[in-house]
């Protein structure tokens, strides 16, 4: 069975004017999956804090238009450490980092709270 496909594959080949060894030498690299490209640096975006709520693990932050194309406004995000929370207070400027890779509203970074 094999061998009746290889001969037709070849015969229909040889009508095309092509040959088996031509096609094996071609570069088939556009067909691997591309590798994805490095993540883009992380900048952080001043904000005021608002609200924070230990409880749920979240803050809400006021911030200007940030980088990623999101309008000023106040939002609630997440924050990868809870244990941040502690450190900030109604009212305090802040600098601070979200997710690239992510839907945006995971706080992965403020600068100075480790």
């Amino acid at each position: 069975m094999t061998h009746r496909i290889l001969t037709a594959l070849t015969l229909t080949l040889g009508l095309a004017g092509l040959s088996a060894p031509s096609l094996a030498q071609v570069d088939h690299s556009a067909h691997m999956q591309a590798k994805p490209a490095a993540a883009a640096p992380v900048g952080l975006e001043d904000a005021t804090v608002k609200k924070i709520d230990k409880a749920a693990g979240k803050v809400s932050l006021a911030h200007g238009a940030l980088a990623n194309g999101m309008p000023a406004m106040t939002m609630v995000y997440r924050v990868k450490n809870p244990a941040w929370l502690d450190q900030l207070k109604v009212g305090q400027k802040v600098r601070f980092a979200v997710d690239p890779a992510g839907d945006g509203m995971t706080v992965i970074r403020f600068d100075g709270i480790r």
